[in-house]
């Protein structure tokens, strides 16, 4: 793969992914970096939508963990949620099919938390042959080492590390179109 094709997302390429950004696994998190996490993923699910970009989400034990934080719940309100149990989105196989189905090759990731369900899906695509690129300021855990050494461990496995607004403008392409006006507007 050329390096350009590994580092530069393409809208027609791109699929988003938001793990578990769920209500009672909020409360355990710091509130800052949640309060920045919930407003980045905020920002990729709008830019999707405007971009016609597919999006994915899932959420772990539902029962115990709650349904996804309502404000993205409502920005994501078209895409299909998948319910799971295991850890890597990849243990799903609604979530693998309906990820197949989209026919996209570069996996933008964002969720919680890093070092589990973000790494062990990060991982198993990666296995799969996919393109994945993980926000950094659009993933967390509840402590900052283990948010550290996941996202090392998921360079060191071939994905892309990556924020929300390198997401954006790769995905924009060039300034002064209606969507560059519109979108640029969120990371203002």
């Amino acid at each position: 793969m050329l390096i350009k094709e590994s580092f530069f997302l393409d809208r027609d390429k791109a699929v988003l992914v938001v793990i578990d950004v769920q209500e009672k696994l909020c409360i355990a998190m710091d509130e800052v970096v949640l309060k920045q996490l919930v407003k980045n993923v905020g920002i990729l699910l709008e830019s999707a939508t405007e971009l016609k970009i597919p999006v994915l989400v899932t959420e772990q034990y539902v029962k115990g963990l709650g349904a996804t934080l309502s404000e993205l719940k409502e920005k994501a309100a078209l895409a299909p949620c998948y319910e799971k149990m295991a850890f890597s989105c990849c243990g799903s196989q609604e979530f693998v099919e309906a990820l197949k189905a989209t026919g996209r090759s570069q996996v933008i990731i964002t969720g919680m938390e890093t070092h589990v369900c973000v790494q062990q899906t990060v991982i198993e695509l990666r296995a799969a042959g996919l393109n994945v690129h993980v926000v950094e300021d659009a993933v967390m855990s509840r402590s900052k080492k283990n948010w550290q050494t996941a996202l090392k461990a998921m360079t060191l496995a071939g994905a892309i590390p990556t924020s929300t607004e390198s997401v954006l403008f790769q995905l924009l392409k060039v300034a002064g179109t209606d969507e560059f006006k519109k979108l640029s507007k969120l990371v203002r």
